[in-house]
């Protein structure tokens, strides 16, 4: 019996042995471009958005927006209500403070204000690294290790710029974790991301446990604003520009906020505000559509998710994930085609592998033999004398889904101009800024030119240049001091 299963293990390694030794003489024939092209051409078909398309997926967007500011639930867009309904006009003066939360770090900000001439006279700031075990740990010790950072800070302050005897200093808090908006001032957890889990915030009011954190260090500081870092980069650019009517982030993830007539909100139960404005976040990350150019490999990449079926519309738009449908879609390919050799690179197997920084720096490659294509390639992928052939295409799998993002980036803000009515010529005066942050729509150029480009073709000839794209930066830290200053008691 032995002998037997020994005799039939030997069998088996032997004919796995010249199976395997088949396929790699079959791939070893070299690669046939032809049918590596059929296949592309296959993809990019389904990756497809011309202009009629994109049209369609704004209006769908719009739909929804109508949706969402009916009632809660109305939509896959939450359309949240930021409470914010005064933004800056320049005007604003004195020292302010801002804190934003949003990840395994924070950073604590002073700015000093100056009025329309003075603007940001004065601005410092603080990094600082969360201890791993305070994000698993318990809620106080959290928000007291922000807080003592924060009086630190405080205590920093020069003679110039400490505040008259009586006035309090007052701060805006970027707080990038889902949390439902009770007022400007406070919010309750919904649930933690980025790696924190600490359950006994959930439901909490942040506000208010960070607030009990600062009396405990005996620092007389009031929160004046809590806000989503999407609305931040909306009144950071506000700040700087009175037309700017939407902040978009374009980063590891992505969202939309922009100012909505107060009267259109149904959900809205309160006072309408003074201004007749509201700014609303759009969580426009979670569009849903069958519109959408959704892939198998973006199918999968869901699929495998921590949160499948959600954030459809970041999976297809956002720095976290291109890279990734890139090294999918090269994957596909080189099961198919020896296209980087007679096996399958085993680093193309490892999920994520592929960043967007290192996607972007193989497309903007223009060197006529793609040298650093060839050095990502070996670098990032352990794959190493690649023909130019193959780094060409390696570059046009790039091209393909980063402006595919692009486009429908473009598609979902003029979703937000055909909502607030700025898709056509009323005024000739009229401008409409969109005020966009993120290390995407910042460092990939190839991306932020062709999302202007599809702007101005989804406009038309007529409307193209009333509508402006600026890059507002730090509007998770400047725009939150703003709006703690444009809603300030003092």
């Amino acid at each position: 019996m032995e002998r037997r299963a020994v005799y039939t293990a030997v069998t088996v390694a032997a004919v796995a042995c010249v199976v395997a030794v088949l396929i790699i003489r079959k791939r070893s024939k070299g690669i046939k471009w032809g049918k590596v092209k059929e296949m592309f051409a296959e993809i990019q078909s389904k990756c497809a958005l011309p202009t009629e398309k994109l049209k369609q997926i704004a209006s769908a967007m719009e739909t929804e927006m109508h949706a969402g500011l009916a009632s809660d639930g109305g939509s896959k867009l939450k359309m949240l209500l930021s409470y914010v309904d005064k933004l800056p006009t320049g005007d604003e003066k004195g020292l302010f403070y801002a804190l934003d939360l949003g990840g395994t770090n924070f950073r604590v900000l002073r700015v000093q204000l100056g009025g329309k001439k003075g603007r940001v006279v004065d601005q410092d700031h603080l990094e600082v690294s969360i201890p791993p075990h305070l994000m698993i740990g318990a809620c106080q010790d959290l928000f007291d290790f922000i807080a003592e950072a924060l009086s630190r800070f405080a205590a920093l302050e020069s003679e110039e710029h400490k505040l008259p005897e009586g006035k309090q200093r007052e701060l805006g808090f970027t707080f990038s974790f889902p949390v439902k908006q009770l007022s400007l001032s406070s919010g309750t957890l919904i649930k933690w991301t980025k790696g924190f889990s600490i359950e006994e915030a959930i439901g909490k009011d942040v506000v208010a446990e960070l607030t009990k954190a600062m009396e405990r260090q005996g620092l007389d500081m009031k929160v004046t604003a809590l806000v989503n870092d999407t609305v931040g980069t909306l009144v950071g650019g506000r700040y700087d520009d009175s037309d700017v009517m939407a902040g978009v982030i374009l980063g590891t993830g992505s969202n939309a906020a922009y100012v909505e007539r107060a009267s259109t909100i149904s959900k809205w139960h309160g006072d309408l505000p003074q201004s007749g404005e509201m700014v609303i976040n759009m969580e426009w990350g979670n569009f849903k559509s069958p519109l959408l150019p959704i892939t198998e490999f973006d199918e999968a990449m869901d699929f495998e998710s921590l949160n499948p079926g959600e954030q459809i519309f970041e999976k297809l738009v956002s720095g976290m994930y291109l890279g990734e449908v890139v090294r999918r879609v090269l994957l596909k390919v080189a099961q198919e085609y020896p296209i980087f050799g007679d096996i399958v690179p085993p680093k193309l197997e490892t999920p994520f592998i592929l960043r967007t920084p290192q996607m972007s720096k193989i497309h903007h490659d223009s060197s006529p033999d793609l040298k650093d294509v060839g050095t990502k390639l070996k670098e990032v992928l352990g794959i190493h004398n690649t023909s130019l052939k193959t780094r060409k295409f390696v570059v046009d799998v790039c091209d393909m889904v980063a402006k595919r993002a692009a486009r429908l980036a473009a598609a979902g803000i003029y979703g937000i101009i055909k909502k607030i009515g700025r898709d056509t010529k009323s005024d000739p005066k009229q401008r409409t800024v969109i005020a966009i942050d993120g290390g995407l729509f910042e460092h990939y150029t190839i991306f932020s030119k062709c999302l202007d480009d599809t702007l101005k073709e989804l406009l038309g000839e007529e409307m193209k240049n009333s509508v402006v794209i600026t890059h507002s930066n730090d509007g998770s830290g400047v725009g939150a001091a703003l709006i703690a200053a444009s809603h300030s008691d003092n």
